[in-house]
């Protein structure tokens, strides 16, 4: 009876997105390149920061960071702190500006289209180079994403085999970003996020409210897991080591670099509406790991002489969304680990979907493509990439740790070799083609050795080297290169002079 009820839920979640899907093909033909990829710039403010926030925070919301909580204690929030910042950061200093710089570099629709139309440069050399790297880690992100979901899948559908799981799953992000592009995978998000944030909150306030007695005590138990690990719970934050703390703090740097969150600032229908947008941004954000670390708390109180020994702590939040709801509440709840697999592998779909045509196949493939031939290329790009990250998914299981290993190099791959150019190419008006080229190399670069030499030695996340690294190299190849030229700083002027009244005008 049980599975009856969170099965019927499953299906109703699956119909949604996939009506989505389907709804955004038929009314999307028709439009072009940059209505498939930025959803023609049309995105309200409600839709926009909702589908950031989810397309950021993937299963590791609702089982990653309430798991390690629960087994390690609070010296693990520093993560979700860093993140905090970091999204606080990137939408009130860099979105709006983004959005205005984007759409003053020749209307550009993807990060490495962008870098190369800001500086008005002929060279397509950087603009390869980030389509190149884009593909690479997320194909790999989206992997993870499918380990992720079908997680879920065999955990509420017992019965299925885990190969045929992560196909089900897999297919279904597939068709919906395959058939409705931006627009289908923005409003899918924008759903995700919202169940997210209610299925979050619901199991914390249900325990609080619902007269249970807790005993605090069970916060100093140290329980043993079978592999022999101590988890003894760290009650103060200040109580973990500074290479923690400061590692911790340095995640929210890898936003400044994160093309699929970078997107949706460039697609929002108006400037103006950037403020509404981080006020709901950070609204989500602040509840949503508030409510992951109250239920990491409350699940190391009443659950964890259950789930510790075995080592289940991640699956903290499904045992509690099948213990204190019915089956169909269970069902729609437990539908939340999937929308936030669902909504972090389908925008990176896009973005390297968007990054192989705009950046890759039309300058140096097929620069006289019709709107309709790059439209259908990005969905074969969507299918290959889709298929591809299927077959690492579906590798040995010491591969797909791996590859959840590999999330975390990823990110702070894009941080260090992105997040710098972004954030001068916006705030800088000496920035040069060649300083924003030596900025993502020299990011890179120092990224990739860190994390090879001196990450394990030293306990720093390679992305803070990486991103100095960036900041230094783009700072001093653009002072020692030639100045930018009159029609760049036309580029910057535009971008920067004009109010939003203006533009929204300009854009009528």
């Amino acid at each position: 009876m049980t599975m009856n009820g969170e099965v019927l839920a499953f299906i109703l979640y699956f119909v949604v997105v996939l009506g989505i899907g389907i709804f955004f093909f038929f009314r999307s033909r028709g439009g072009g390149e940059k209505e498939y990829f930025l959803g023609g710039r049309s995105m309200g403010p409600w839709v926009t920061a909702m589908s950031a926030q989810a397309s950021d925070m993937s299963a590791w919301l609702l089982m990653g960071l309430p798991g390690s909580i629960l087994a390690f204690g609070l010296g693990q929030v520093w993560i979700g702190i860093g993140l905090v910042l970091g999204t606080a950061a990137n939408w009130i200093f860099v979105a709006r500006r983004l959005r205005r710089f984007s759409k003053a570099a020749n209307d550009s629709i993807t990060l490495p289209q962008y870098f190369t139309n800001r500086f008005m440069s002929n060279n397509r050399g950087l603009q390869v180079i980030s389509a190149i790297i884009f593909l690479v880690f997320f194909t790999v992100y989206v992997a993870s994403g499918f380990v992720a979901g079908t997680k879920v899948f065999v955990t509420v559908f017992p019965s299925l085999d885990v190969q045929w799981a992560m196909i089900l799953f897999a297919a279904i992000i597939l068709l919906y970003t395959f058939l409705g592009g931006f627009k289908a995978v923005c409003w899918t998000d924008f759903f995700q996020g919202m169940l997210m944030l209610v299925a979050l909150l619901a199991v914390p306030i249900v325990l609080v409210c619902g007269g249970q007695t807790f005993d605090s005590a069970a916060l100093s138990t140290v329980y043993t897991g079978a592999d022999g690990t101590a988890y003894a719970f760290t009650p103060n934050l200040f109580s973990a080591s500074w290479q923690e703390v400061v590692s911790g703090l340095v995640w929210g740097l890898g936003y400044f670099g994160m093309p699929h969150i970078l997107v949706r600032f460039m697609s929002i229908k108006k400037s103006s509406m950037i403020k509404k947008s981080a006020t709901i941004a950070i609204i989500w954000v602040i509840l949503s790991l508030g409510a992951a670390i109250s239920l990491a708390i409350l699940g190391r109180i009443i659950l964890g002489g259950e789930l510790l020994p075995s080592g289940a702590q991640d699956t903290v939040f499904i045992v509690f969304a099948r213990r204190l709801f019915p089956s169909f509440i269970a069902g729609l709840l437990m539908s939340a680990i999937i929308a936030a697999s669902m909504s972090t592998a389908d925008s990176q779909l896009l973005v390297a979907s968007s990054s192989f045509t705009s950046d890759i196949y039309k300058p140096l493939i097929r620069k006289k493509a019709s709107d309709k031939e790059l439209l259908w290329v990005g969905r074969l790009v969507v299918l290959i990439v889709a298929v591809v990250a299927y077959f690492i998914a579906s590798s040995k299981a010491q591969g797909a740790q791996a590859i959840m290993d590999l999330v975390e190099n990823a990110w702070a791959g894009f941080g260090s070799a992105f997040g710098p150019v972004v954030i001068l190419s916006v705030f800088w008006k000496r920035i040069t083609y060649k300083g924003a080229v030596a900025g993502v190399v020299g990011g890179a670069v120092v990224d990739v050795l860190w994390l090879a030499f001196l990450s394990s030695p030293t306990g720093i996340y390679e992305l803070l080297p990486g991103f100095v690294a960036g900041l230094l190299c783009c700072i001093v190849g653009s002072l020692l290169d030639h100045k930018p030229s009159a029609e760049v700083l036309a580029v910057y002027e535009r971008a920067t002079s004009a109010s939003d009244s203006e533009e929204e005008a300009s854009e009528e």
